[in-house]
């Protein structure tokens, strides 16, 4: 009989930040601070007081009728059909706001989950005092988070949350260059004409998250034309991914943004566990030179990335073209 095989551990873990901490602090162009607190009321402004009170009540309300400590809840009945209102017991309300089982909730979470969003906020924040580019280490991420579902390890939605703050200023563009389509952040959006938001990543047809990614999305209403999708096949290399990155560029450079927001996943990187794509850590600079150049004030913030020994180097990579 053969053993049974191990199972894989989760995926989306705090050593992906080690990792990149580990490689910045050696760099004498990287500024590092702790994020500000901006209370509830930027995230209210995307996510249903519904959810929010549920990501945060979920964990310690599964547990209560049990004894067992240091476990994380996980979803177990994902589903889609979203009723008027949630569901009163917490083994159904899964899949009222959950749409995967990537999703886990332990203690922590939903304060984990705040703790990105403040990242993401002050990145935001700096841009309006006068930096031309930051970097919020955001963790968890948050493309995959919609207004009242989280899903694909993402609870809050970062960048959506810190473009839309930034939106009382001016336009705002969102590049989302993760290895998985941002769609979250496009149901955000999808309805809106002041936030442009463009997403490269892995054609849905094979890959997460399946139902959203398509080229044919493309907004609706007076948000029409103002969403845009590129999915790309298995083992795209940096030359077709500039191709595509550059007709992405040209587009936010007529939408004439004030601000940009760029969500960054590294998990485009030829040996990530979870992507099909041949990118390599040169290929991140060219893809962080190529960003640059429209020389817009960029918050870039962390999304993907699961090769936790090269994850910091694919970051810092990505970055220099933005400082030097």
């Amino acid at each position: 009989m053969k053993d049974k095989e191990k199972p894989s551990p989760f995926i989306e873990i705090p050593t992906r930040i080690s990792s990149i901490l580990a490689t910045l602090k050696g760099k004498p162009w990287c500024c590092l601070s702790d994020p500000d607190d901006f209370g509830l009321e930027p995230i209210l402004s995307i996510h249903s007081v519904d959810y929010l009170d549920y990501l945060e009540n979920a964990y310690h309300n599964w547990k209560e009728p049990i004894s067992d400590g240091g476990i994380a809840y996980i979803p177990y009945k994902p589903g889609f059909d979203h009723k008027d209102k949630p569901f009163n017991n917490i083994p159904d309300q899964d899949g009222f706001f959950m749409t995967d089982m990537n999703v886990p909730v332990n203690g922590s979470t939903f304060e984990a989950a705040i703790a990105a969003v403040n990242c993401a906020l002050s990145s935001a924040n700096s841009l309006l005092t006068g930096e031309r580019v930051s970097f919020g280490l955001c963790r968890p991420p948050g493309h995959h988070s919609g207004s009242t579902i989280c899903g694909g390890f993402c609870y809050l939605n970062n960048a959506a949350i810190s473009a839309h703050w930034l939106s009382k200023y001016g336009k705002v563009a969102i590049l989302d260059v993760d290895y998985h389509a941002g769609n979250g952040t496009e149901s955000i959006f999808y309805e809106r004409n002041d936030v442009l938001t463009i997403s490269l990543h892995a054609n849905p047809a094979w890959e997460y998250p399946r139902y959203a990614g398509y080229a044919h999305e493309e907004g609706s209403g007076k948000g029409k034309g103002f969403h845009r999708n590129y999915p790309l096949p298995p083992l795209t290399d940096i030359v077709l991914y500039s191709h595509f990155l550059d007709q992405a560029l040209e587009l936010i450079d007529a939408f004439e943004p004030m601000f940009l927001i760029v969500s960054a996943g590294f998990d485009t990187y030829e040996d990530d566990p979870l992507g099909n794509f041949s990118i390599t850590r040169k290929g991140f600079q060219k893809i962080g030179k190529q960003i640059a150049s429209l020389n817009i004030p960029t918050g870039i913030l962390l999304e993907g990335g699961y090769h936790i020994e090269a994850l910091g180097r694919n970051v810092a990579s990505f970055l220099e073209p933005f400082i030097i």
